[in-house]
């Protein structure tokens, strides 16, 4: 019996309906753990009860096994920015796999893409493709440790940037350090080498990086970003901290990386545009596939040019079988040239409009939470106190016990799908009419919790 079935009265209720719903996705994962290890090749799509096994999408919609429809609010945790099954999207890929999938060569849509890139991205003179975030950002540090010739990199405290050794470190906010925080290995199997070569801040804390790298400057390669912290809770940047970060880095002598790979959706140029910071490198994912496994990394000229093979031994060497394959090209060029400036001014206004919407309703309903976000990204925190840190997300999720959870499942239940720690992402496909049935399921998921909530974390209510 999973934790969720033994609560209080209105968890059970919860996780009852869930399973009435869900009872072939439910013989799914039962035979899909005979083969994969908990019946998931995904640590961020498992959830308890058991995941939603979903068969088809199209635009803003999808569909599970049981035959229920769902509005998606997670797009494959952004990176769907024109939701599932856009026909240009589909008619680009479609044409392009007649013509070869990949071929081992350099091809046409690599030039594309990599120019469609290049010309929105202010940081970028030049990039190179890889299959993943996680990948796009390993090679990122790589190339500025190599450029350097130092071996550290400074990355925030409860900052995610994939799952490479170099970055499962302080994956979680240190909640015991008043200032400055101790950098700690994130689960079992990375080398306790890795802290050799990592340190950690808090975000939005320009003082304690003005320490840190006035005691170790001359050791640092970089400084890692992700500019809005999507894993840490969607805390948006302090007003002038990007550009202050980029002040010290000059200051200091280190390279700046911004880690863009969800947050490249909130500008034409990518957050570093919209907040006037640019970075030395900056890592990408996600948008730019079309909804295809992609990554890329790119910055300055002179960076990137130590991949240049033909200077010869001292050049870094960067491969990969699927490095820019042709259908994830052909498809990210299809979505790219689809977003411009006023889709993304269309879709972040929406999402203001949600999260307005969603904090209203913590004030008619008497509970304490907020949703802070930045334009089409969005993500609800179990707090009405400030939230500025990194700690302060993690403090509010740790604090308001299984309720991310079981408002989860009560979004679920109502036809809303999105990640279980309250995270919604906005693409083109929706409009008002959207936000309107995600705010009502909202406002019913949270009545409904109300009784729980009295006996789980009663702080929660006014």
């Amino acid at each position: 019996m999973n934790a969720l079935d033994s609560g209080w009265q209105g968890e059970q209720e919860t996780v009852k309906i869930y399973r009435e719903r869900t009872a072939t996705s439910c013989a799914r994962h039962e035979e899909a753990r005979r083969f994969l290890p908990g019946g998931e090749t995904r640590s961020s799509t498992w959830f308890a009860p058991y995941p939603t096994y979903m068969v088809a999408g199209e635009g803003a919609w999808l569909i599970d096994c049981d035959g229920n429809r769902y509005l998606d609010f997670l797009n494959n945790f952004t990176s769907l920015i024109h939701g599932h099954a856009q026909p240009g999207i589909v008619e680009d890929a479609a044409d392009q796999l007649t013509r070869g999938t990949v071929f081992g060569s350099a091809s046409p849509p690599q030039v594309e893409l990599a120019r469609l890139l290049i010309e929105r991205v202010p940081s970028i003179e030049l990039l190179r493709f890889t299959n993943s975030g996680t990948e796009a950002t390993m090679m990122m540090m790589r190339a500025a440790r190599a450029f350097t010739g130092r071996d550290i990199i400074v990355k925030m405290d409860g900052g995610y940037h994939g799952s490479h050794d170099f970055v499962e470190v302080s994956v979680h906010p240190d909640m015991s350090a008043a200032d400055q925080p101790v950098a700690r290995l994130e689960g079992r199997g990375v080398p306790e080498a890795v802290l050799n070569a990592v340190m950690v801040v808090p975000f939005n804390n320009l003082a304690a990086m003005e320490r840190l790298l006035s005691q170790h400057h001359e050791r640092v390669a970089g400084i890692l970003i992700e500019p809005m912290p999507n894993a840490g809770g969607m805390v948006p940047p302090a007003p002038g901290y990007l550009r202050g970060l980029r002040q010290l880095a000059d200051r200091f002598g280190v390279l700046l990386l911004f880690d863009e790979i969800v947050t490249l959706r909130l500008s034409r140029g990518g957050l570093q545009e919209a907040e006037d910071a640019v970075p030395d490198m900056t890592a990408m994912a996600k948008i730019i596939g079309g909804g295809f496994p992609v990554g890329a990394f790119g910055g300055r000229s002179d960076i990137m040019g130590q991949f240049d093979p033909g200077t010869g031994a001292n050049s870094l060497y960067h491969s990969g079988t699927f490095n820019g394959n042709n259908i994830t090209m052909a498809a990210g060029a299809a979505a790219m040239s689809r977003l411009d400036q006023a889709a993304i001014d269309r879709i972040n206004q929406l999402g203001e409009r949600l999260g307005a919407g969603i904090n209203d309703l913590f004030k008619r309903l008497g509970m304490r939470g907020q949703c802070l976000g930045y334009g089409s990204l969005q993500q609800i925190q179990w707090t009405d106190g400030p939230v500025v840190t990194l700690k302060d997300a993690a403090r509010a999720g740790a604090d308001s016990g299984a309720l991310r959870e079981l408002l989860h499942l009560e979004l679920l239940n109502r036809g809303i799908y999105t990640s279980n720690r309250g995270m919604f992402c906005i693409s083109t496909p929706m409009g008002d009419e959207e936000i309107n049935l995600v705010l009502a399921a909202l406002e019913a998921g949270l009545r409904a919790l109300k009784p729980t909530m009295r006996e789980l974390a009663p702080r929660l209510l006014q």
